[in-house]
This record gives C-alpha cells, structure tokens and sequence, in this order.
C-alpha cells in the first residue's frame, strides 16, 4: 500500500544526515547554509556616523540664522579637533564621523550655504540623520544562525564584520543513474523503440538548482550486471537517486539489487500523482531515491520529496519550501485517495496569486511542465475543487511571478 505523502517526507527527512562544515571563502558562499552561529565581533555601525552629505550642527542652533562653518570632515576622515559650538557648523560627507557637539546633520539640499556660513531654514529634531554606533547591530549580538542561507545580504554583514572565510554546511555530491534498455543518451539517434535519456539531465539540473554537486553515472541496462555495477558506483557519492527501474514490472530489477549492495529500503510506493511508484531508502548515511521514468513524475518527486532532503543534508534551517496560498482560476475534480501535484501557471490579480492549469495534466506531457510556474497542491481526501477556491501551492525554481 502506497504511503501517504506527508508520513513520507517525514520519513524521508527523519533519516537525512547534515553534511560536515568546510570553511569556504566569502565570495564562493552564496546559497550554501551556514554552519555556525556568528556573533558581531564589535559595533555596527562603529561610530556615530553621517547618513548625509549636509552639515553637522545643534537643533538648538536652526533657527533660521547664519552658522559659521568651523571644518570639513569627508567620509574617510578624522573628526579629531572639531566641534560644533553654539552658532557653527561642519560641513560633512556620508559615513563620516560625527564630530564633538553636533546633534544632527542637515542634508545639504534642505540647507542654504553661503561662503564660510550656511543657513537652515527650518527647525531640526535632535538625533537626525546620524547613524548612531551600534545602533544596527552591537558588540557580542548574535548575528546570523547556524542553517542560515546566505544570501548577498547575510554575505555582505559578514564582510563587514571583516570575514573573508565562513564554516558553511558542504554541499552533497549526487550521483544520478538513467536505467533502462530503451534509453539512449542525448546526442545519440534514437531507433525504434527507443527515447532519449532526458531524465539524467533534467535532475542534474535541479540538483545543481539547490546548491548540490550532480555525478552522472549514465544509463544501466536491464540486466543485473550492468545495475549492480553502476549502483555500486552511486553509492561512493553523497546520495543517490535513479530514475525508472522500481515499478515492479519483469525488468524492474533496482529494488533485488539494492539489498545486495547493504540498502535498506525505508518504503516504496508514494499515494501521491504523478510520482506514486517512488522508493526511498538508506544505507549508512547515504540516502537513496528511486525515481518514476516518467520525466514529469521525476521532476515532481524531485521538487516533492528529494530536494527537501538534499536542503537538509546541506544543513537548511527550513528543508522544505513554504506554501503560498493562490486561487484556483478554474475547477478541479480528481479522485479522492491521492495528493495530486497541478501543474499551473501563477500570476498575480488583484493582489492575490491565481493558480492557472497550464495544459494537460496527463503525466506524458512534459509542456505543461515546461509552461508551469508552481505546483498546486490537491489534498488526498478531496475529489472536487471549485473556481476561486484558496489552495496551497509551491513556486518552481526562481521564477518571478
């Protein structure tokens, strides 16, 4: 009996192992998780700072009369032997420090300089435009935690507390083996009853869409020698994952020879559609995924149920993807008893998301997956869903809405 979808993903991420932490330099960091907690070595910001090009003065001061201009203090410079006494002024750049005295700063546009005095027109509150030392982060804060995916922001606090190298999660090596007598690699000219293995390239991709490392292992035949040995070659990688080979048909040989090479299968069979003949299962740390044929239902439990465990092993906080909520443009009917994954088209109407069919939804048809932006997720107990109804759906890749 096929597994209900959640029990197995919990399943899945149950037997996941986070991968070991390398230090890895700043500019090589970008989408890997962090794999330590990091607490800010000072101040930010580390003075009391301008956050305008204008002058420095008192509040008290602006009431519309002259102040003499007493110095300069460009970005980069010293605020050393300058203050702002009643009825002067400092000119002053961005970033640069606060001198003694000042308890604002004017931007230069809402000011009227003339020679060595400038004038304010309006009253100015105290605190102004300065960027107050600390105020962003202070000394001995936590940062940033551990399985934080960093981002160019999270990269650029990190530069600016000074680091040039991070302790990051490594990212898994993931060998991906095509099985089947039918396949022919690309390039090649497929004969009759022949296709050509899309599959391996497709994963490769979405493996190296999450941050891991893809090792293709090429196509096994449907005869025992040639799967074990390819097998035994997947397992040196960090995971690994075939397509086709589990479905239980004469040729379907995957799921005798694993246990042979020590797997342990954990389950096999998914109540999920498309995706439903999918196995997992272990051995060591090492997780394997047994994919369906079908380039859809690959590229579905891919986003369904491996990435999530991949995320993992790379030492994500949150392995799995968050659902937004969207509106159906059009009803839905299926069979109660099996999560269905739609694949749709999301735009944005009106201020919500609106989840469009993007074509058939028989699994042979890989354009619909090609024009879908998101997966709609269709619990396994309804059978009919109505136009405007709010449902759950995922985001594919990076695309924007």
């Amino acid at each position: 009996m096929a597994l209900e979808f959640g029990a197995a993903r919990s399943l899945i991420l149950e037997n996941i192992t986070v991968l070991e932490a390398e230090n890895v330099a700043l500019l090589s960091v970008a989408g890997r998780a962090l794999a330590e907690e990091v607490v800010a070595p000072g101040d930010l910001p580390a003075w009391d700072n301008s956050a305008m090009d204008g002058f420095a003065v008192r509040a008290a001061d602006c009431d519309g009369s002259p102040l003499s201009l007493v110095g300069f203090i460009p970005a980069g410079g010293s605020s050393d032997g300058v203050e702002v006494r009643p009825g002067t002024a400092v000119k002053i750049l961005t970033g640069a420090p606060v001198p003694v005295g000042c308890d604002a700063v004017v931007p230069i546009e809402e000011t009227e300089p003339a020679g060595d005095t400038v004038r304010v027109p309006g009253p100015v509150r105290k605190g102004s435009h300065i960027r107050c030392r600390g105020e962003d982060i202070g000394a001995d804060a936590p940062a940033l935690v551990a399985g934080t995916v960093l981002r160019p922001a999270e990269i650029s606090l990190l530069a600016a507390f000074g680091r040039q190298t991070v302790a990051v999660f490594r990212r898994p090596r993931v060998a991906i083996l095509a099985t089947g007598d039918e396949l022919v690699e690309p390039g090649q000219v497929a004969g009759p009853g022949q296709i050509v293995n899309s599959n391996s390239t497709a994963l490769a991709a979405a493996v190296c869409e999450i941050g891991a490392e893809p090792v293709l292992l090429g196509i096994a035949r449907d005869d025992r020698e040639s799967l074990r040995e390819k097998l035994r070659a997947g397992l040196e990688a960090d995971a690994l994952i075939t397509s086709a080979g589990v479905s239980g048909g004469d040729r379907d040989l995957v799921r005798e020879i694993l246990p042979e090479l020590g797997v342990r299968e954990v389950f096999s069979g998914v109540a999920i559609k498309p995706g439903k003949p999918f196995a997992f299962g272990t051995r060591g740390s090492l997780p394997f995924f047994s994919l369906p044929g079908n380039p859809v239902a690959a590229l579905v439990t891919f986003e369904e149920l491996v990435a999530p465990a991949l995320r993992r092993m790379m030492g994500h906080r949150q392995p799995v993807k968050p659902f937004l909520q969207a509106v159906l443009a059009e009803g839905v009917k299926k069979k109660p008893g099996r999560v269905h994954f739609l694949r749709v088209r999301i735009s944005q109407e009106a201020g919500k998301l609106v989840a469009t069919s993007s074509g058939i939804q028989q699994t042979g048809f890989l354009s619909t997956l090609v024009r879908a932006n998101g997966l709609v997720y269709l619990p396994a107990e309804r059978g009919d869903f109505a136009a405007g109804e709010e449902v759950e759906v995922h985001l594919l890749g990076s695309d924007m809405l």
